[in-house]
């Protein structure tokens, strides 16, 4: 990508996670970069394009961390991606996923597909991390790590939601039950 293409994606990003997907224009992009709207549209002709490449970064960001992560205890790998949602909540940021689902039924099926994929890579990840670590005994928890993976994750999401309105620190209750319960 180039550097304008760049600022464009990281810029669009922040905005899906702090306004939503359909609470921003090209405007809102084109401004603070100082560019016409005509420069955002010829990099992303549509903005369902401009999702498509936001939801492309974030798949890799998340494939990298991942791949960092496999030799570490499952504790740890599952400790380091509430850490990653840690982050977003300090920054006043909701998850992508959580972001662009209220928006879904107005997306374009190429969008839908796409955080379809994201949602599944995300949810099989969590399930082999719980699954490995409930092998490995540093998990237990009851049902079936699929299932554990979905409370996990929708208790990540919904969390930060919660942030927003009790502040942080109810982020921060949340993430360390959520660990301490599957240790116990």
């Amino acid at each position: 990508m180039t550097l304008m293409k760049d600022k464009i994606v990281t810029l669009a990003d922040k905005l899906i996670r702090v306004k939503g997907f359909n609470a921003f224009s090209y405007k809102d992009i084109a401004d603070p970069l100082s560019v016409k709207n005509a420069a955002v549209h010829y990099h992303f002709p549509s903005k369902a394009d401009l999702g498509m490449a936001v939801i492309g970064e974030e798949m890799q960001r998340f494939q990298h961390s991942v791949q960092q992560w496999q030799q570490l205890p499952e504790e740890e790998q599952l400790a380091l991606l509430v850490d990653v949602f840690r982050k977003h909540c300090y920054a006043g940021n909701v998850c992508l996923m959580g972001s662009l689902a209220p928006d879904y039924e107005t997306l374009t099926p190429q969008m839908q597909e796409k955080i379809n994929e994201m949602a599944e890579a995300i949810v099989e990840w969590v399930t082999t991390c719980l699954e490995k670590g409930r092998k490995n005994k540093r998990f237990h928890f009851k049902g079936t790590a699929g299932d554990r993976a979905l409370l996990v994750i929708s208790n990540l999401q919904s969390s930060l939601l919660l942030a927003r309105v009790m502040g942080p620190e109810a982020f921060d209750r949340i993430g360390r039950q959520l660990l301490e319960d599957l240790r116990s």
